[in-house]
């Protein structure tokens, strides 16, 4: 039996104050394995370093993915104890990467979505840098605070190709600050960067501003019509398998959108262990989060169409493989690049 009127029938219209949402899975399932011994360290590091660094129009949806009971209670604290922390989504097996993710991307509302691994520390200016952007290129669908010199090398890069040739400008720019490419270097474990890729990096320009080409995936922010494009299954892969590339990047690419990346970097990927320098950066960094804008200004996404994707992967390939080497000596790089 049903008494009385649902008070909500009379308040029926949805706000939405916020408009970026951080999106974060987290497996940490023990803290025994070396894998996984300074899990919850690293995590305490990322979530501590966002929180100093977001405006106040953010909101942060972390994903508990079959976590062990220590890491289960810090993230519950985290959710009672700030506001931004507004979704807590647990479940009682890993559902892996992209599943995680798009459990919560495919239910909210914000137009702005950064998604991230769990072993990054946001540095001051990151969300402005990324935002500010998506302001310069209304086109682009994808882009990360972290900039790669051969984020170039990826796939789904045909739309940003075709936009570079076509309406913007593409050079190579020297590299202000080389420490975080030798980060993230030392953060994976494995040599990335020659000489070359530690001086210059391939660089998109209009007449609004710049940014790197292309983008990794361990944070990246992205506008929400990209995910109109996404996959309708669920992934079948916990991590990699080419499900980032499948779930990420296609959809933005297929759509008309770029790929791209801040020409400063606003992050560090931290890996999984501890360093003494990681605490010292995030010493520096004073709860100062950065200006905002409002959702008016911001401007709505502008797909340059399905054609784009066609020609610039004729482009991409023709440029960017089997005249690479001519090319880019044209632009002024001889060196193995």
């Amino acid at each position: 039996m049903r008494i009385g009127n649902n008070p909500e029938k009379e308040q029926n219209i949805l706000e939405v104050d916020a408009y970026h949402r951080v999106v974060i899975p987290v497996y940490i399932p023990n803290l025994t394995e070396p894998y996984f011994k300074d899990g919850l360290k690293i995590l305490k590091l990322s979530i501590q370093s966002l929180l100093k660094t977001v405006h106040v129009k953010t909101r942060i949806s972390i994903i508990n993915n079959n976590c062990c009971v220590e890491v289960t209670s810090y993230l519950e604290s985290l959710y009672r104890e700030h506001d931004k922390v507004d979704q807590l989504l647990n479940s009682k097996i890993n559902l892996g990467k992209v599943n995680a993710l798009y459990a919560a991307i495919k239910s909210n509302l914000e137009p702005i979505i950064t998604i991230s691994d769990a072993d990054v520390m946001f540095l001051p200016n990151w969300q402005q840098a990324v935002e500010k952007t998506m302001v310069a290129f209304p086109e682009c669908g994808m882009v990360s605070p972290v900039p790669s010199s051969i984020a170039y090398r990826g796939e789904y890069l045909n739309s940003t190709i075709y936009y570079a040739f076509f309406k913007g400008k593409l050079n190579f720019e020297e590299i202000n600050n080389p420490d975080g490419l030798l980060k993230f270097e030392k953060s994976i474990g494995r040599k990335m960067y020659n000489e070359t890729h530690l001086k210059k990096h391939l660089v998109l320009s209009n007449k609004q501003g710049k940014a790197v080409i292309g983008c990794g995936h361990f944070v990246v922010t992205f506008r929400a019509e990209v995910f109109t494009a996404a996959p309708n299954e669920n992934c079948k892969f916990k991590i990699v398998g080419g499900s980032e590339g499948e779930y990420l990047d296609k959809p933005n690419d297929v759509s008309g959108f770029l790929k791209l990346a801040t020409i400063e970097n606003y992050a560090y990927h931290l890996g999984n262990t501890i360093e003494l320098w990681m605490n010292d950066e995030l010493d520096k960094i004073e709860n100062n989060p950065c200006i905002y804008y409002s959702i008016d200004m911001l401007p709505k996404a502008k797909s340059l169409g399905s054609m784009s994707f066609k020609i610039g992967k004729l482009l991409h390939k023709l440029f960017f493989k089997k005249l690479k080497k001519y090319y880019f000596a044209y632009m002024g790089v001889k060196q193995p690049y």
